[in-house]
């Protein structure tokens, strides 16, 4: 049971490289091209958020790439400095995801909701969930491995109820661009190519979780066993 489960966490390791390269090369390419507008991320999620009646929720640059995020306490659109002063197609795509958080925050959506009351215990299992099964196996302490293992199911979890929300702001998204005119019919393709290796990387973290848990449930069975 160990050798297959580190089998199937080997398969998941590849197949997350794999879809982070493919990530990687797709907006490393879209965003060489600007759209036909000249917008930018920046002009563009602002443009959103009004249209929406959002015109309290800021939009920020924040350094670094690919560290575009909504923060609903400060309510603001922080898109990455790249995004944020471009006119690719990537910048809109990645800009018109992120405010569909904001749209989602405004509206309360339910899914956005429910991540949000998980993230204290994934929080903690992701910190502590790993070091309580080994230290708990290496101790022979059954009852804090075991522990360990439910605080990385809340890992897990998370990461389950983070597919609808993110796959919801890309539709979102999508539908920003195309209504409101920011993309022509030929650049809504590359616009959703980004987005659809964007959120096969939340796919991707679930599958590891996943694997991962397999695993430290196959040593937690065989050390019961001994």
């Amino acid at each position: 049971m160990d050798i297959l489960a580190l089998l199937l966490m080997g398969l998941v390791f590849v197949a997350s490289l794999v879809i982070q390269g493919g990530l990687q090369a797709t907006f490393a390419r879209f965003s060489r091209v600007a759209n036909s507008r000249g917008l930018t991320g920046a002009e563009v999620a602002r443009a959103i958020l009004d249209a929406h009646g959002l015109t309290h929720v800021r939009v920020e640059p924040v350094p670094g790439a690919l560290t575009d995020h909504y923060d609903p306490h400060a309510k603001a659109v922080r898109l990455s400095e790249p995004n944020y002063a471009s006119p690719s197609l990537a910048a809109l795509a990645v800009a018109a995801h992120e405010v569909g958080h904001a749209v989602q925050d405004a509206h309360g959506y339910t899914w956005l909701r429910v991540r949000a009351s998980l993230w204290p215990a994934a929080s903690l299992g992701t910190n502590l969930g790993p070091i309580l099964v080994v230290g708990g196996l290496m101790l022979g302490a059954i009852g804090l491995a075991k522990l360990g293992l439910y605080l990385y199911l809340a890992v897990a979890l998370f990461q389950l109820v983070t597919l609808p929300v993110e796959f919801d702001a890309s539709r979102r998204a999508l539908e920003f661009l195309r209504r409101m005119g920011f993309l022509s019919r030929e650049e809504m393709a590359p616009a959703q190519k980004v987005l659809t290796w964007a959120a096969l990387t939340y796919v991707a973290a679930l599958a590891s979780s996943l694997a991962a848990i397999l695993y430290y449930a196959s040593l937690l069975m065989g050390r019961r066993e001994e």
